[in-house]
């Protein structure tokens, strides 16, 4: 039987220094030792072991604490092995003054909750609000058990590919078995299932989905794919940063509101592995941390979310705007604000299409970098988010390559980034390069690079792509109704005004809203408007603003 002591959380502080590691916990106890076991440790080794441990006997841990310098392994070090075995736990980073450039610099390692200089003295100023904020976190985190979801499937198929990074996505735990080795044998004969009909997905009842499509995997793995209303007053379509700021702020000021979103929460910004240029945080953030930030705020204010729906038409009914899905079912709302934000545009290099999803990735695809250890990895882009990629594979890599059509990624990614990736050494930036092919059997093996300057070509062996090649809108779902520019981007605001004259069909006295389309009470947001900015804080800051123009046009009907 588990003692009532082992059933608390756990706050655990590591440092190497006995003094401070005592006065850490003395300070702990004092405050937190009725509701949490404040466990210490004086080595990451140490701490680690007793990590496992807990892991194994099923024990939350609630908060780490680590001292940034400590021998053998740093505070970084720990918390990055201390992530895999506890990813809820809330991260902390002691720190001297003199150490502080230093440990922010370290900090794109982990995604760290917060860092604290030492001395902390008192501790009611200076520790204990820190602390508790970390704690109210923790406690109401809406963490999923750890349940024991198995996929098989085969190592370069596109479709196993799709269905990991789904669940990657929507941070849903898995463990990965290969088809073709006995675990994964034993598992698809369980299963009924043959290894061509993977992927094979098991949830922890044992129920096994052969070769599910993503609505059936939201359904088994328990994400909400049904809405519960059949009207509301804001559907937002779209789950980016501009749809999740939407959300939160309808949401928290009394609007029924429901966000439907096709993958998963977090749009392009969800899968960058480092944002460092987010106001208020200046350690930076993971996008996928940021997103489900965003997403548990949103349900604790009330929205609705719906993941794995296809929106497939808009119709204006009246006062009524109705949105219909893929399946044939619909909601309606008063208003509606388009945020789906735009996909990486297809590569046009010959064989490149017939590796999607083997080898060659568009955008990050963290699932696969894991498998890029040791080996050379090639980016095609120059924006921030293939820089935020290639920081983050250069980790296990033995180098990142990327290749830029431009004479140097000045002209297309953000200064911080670019002196970031000067300091890496084993990432190599080839400039006035681009793919002109590649090939391979059964997986990407080779690409064919030429340089524009000189016209030389080079075949080099590769079995990773990742592609960040600018970017389209996926508006066709709006024809007939929304208007939009050349390139499918909405028009909005005093971008529809031509002359002066209103667009056409438009019948109120006023001119549309700032962010409002042609069909009144529609508004759109984010990366899909024309003419955005195409950064997260605007995105973010314009699904705000729409809440606000939606507030107003309620006001008004």
């Amino acid at each position: 039987m588990t003692s009532p002591a082992a059933a608390r959380p756990a706050i655990l502080s590591v440092d190497d220094d006995p003094g401070v590691s005592r006065a850490v916990v003395r300070d702990l106890r004092r405050r937190y030792g009725e509701e949490y076991r404040i466990i210490r440790a004086e080595s990451g080794a140490s701490a680690l072991e007793a990590l496992r441990e807990m892991k194994l006997r099923g024990q939350p841990v609630a908060v780490l604490i680590a001292d940034f310098r400590m021998p053998g392994m740093d505070g970084i070090e720990f918390l990055e092995q201390a992530m895999d075995l506890h990813p809820y736990a809330r991260r902390v980073l002691l720190t001297a003054y003199a150490d502080t450039s230093a440990a922010i610099d370290a900090i794109n390692v982990v995604d760290l909750d917060h860092y604290l200089l030492k001395p902390w003295d008192p501790p009611e100023e200076k520790l204990y609000p820190v602390i508790d904020a970390l704690l109210d976190s923790w406690r109401s985190d809406e963490r999923r058990p750890v349940h024991e979801t198995k996929v098989i499937g085969h190592r370069w198929s596109a479709r196993c590919s799709e269905v990991r990074e789904f669940l990657a996505r929507n941070q849903l735990p898995y463990r990965w078995y290969l088809a073709d080795e006995p675990e994964g044998e034993r598992l698809l004969e369980a299963a009924g299932a043959g290894p061509d009909q993977c992927p094979v997905v098991i949830d922890a009842t044992g129920r096994a989905l052969i070769t599910p499509s993503d609505s059936e995997l939201a359904v088994g793995v328990g994400l909400n794919t049904d809405p519960v209303g059949e009207f509301y007053d804001l559907i937002v379509v779209g789950g980016g940063p501009a749809g999740l700021g939407a959300a939160v702020y309808g949401a928290s000021e009394g609007l029924r509101t429901v966000l439907v979103e096709r993958t998963a929460t977090g749009g392009q910004a969800g899968q960058s592995s480092r944002i460092e240029n987010y106001l208020g945080f200046p350690d930076g953030v993971s996008g996928a941390q940021l997103a489900d930030r965003a997403r548990r705020q949103a349900v604790k204010f009330g929205a609705e979310l719906i993941t794995a729906r296809e929106v497939t038409a808009l119709e204006a009914c009246g006062s009524a705007r109705v949105v219909h899905f893929g399946d044939g079912s619909s909601i309606a709302a008063h208003s509606v604000l388009i945020a789906t934000g735009v996909n990486y545009r297809h590569h046009p290099a010959r064989g490149v299409d017939d590796f999607t999803g083997r080898g060659v990735y568009y955008g990050s695809a963290m699932t696969e970098a894991a498998d890029c250890a040791d080996r050379d990895v090639y980016i095609v882009g120059g924006a921030n988010s293939a820089g935020q990629a290639a920081v983050f594979l250069s980790r296990n890599a033995r180098a990142v390559h990327i290749l830029v059509r431009a004479a140097s990624l000045e002209q297309s990614m953000s200064h911080y980034l670019i002196q970031q990736i000067e300091q890496i050494p084993n990432i190599v930036v080839h400039p006035c390069t681009e793919v002109v092919s590649a090939d391979g059997h059964d997986h990407l093996e080779r690409i064919v690079l030429r340089n524009n300057a000189t016209g030389s070509e080079e075949k080099v062996d590769a079995e990773r792509l990742f592609l960040f090649i600018g970017a389209a809108p996926e508006t066709d779902w709006l024809d007939g109704l929304v208007i939009r520019d050349e390139y499918g981007y909405v028009l909005a605001g005093p971008d529809l005004m031509v002359d002066g004259a209103r667009p056409p069909g438009w019948e109120l006295p006023r001119p549309p809203g700032h962010l409002e389309t042609n069909v009144p009470g529609v508004f759109v947001a984010g990366d899909v408007r024309s003419e955005s900015a195409k950064r997260v804080a605007s995105a973010v800051g314009e699904g705000a603003m729409a809440v606000m123009l939606v507030h107003r046009y309620l006001a008004k009907q």
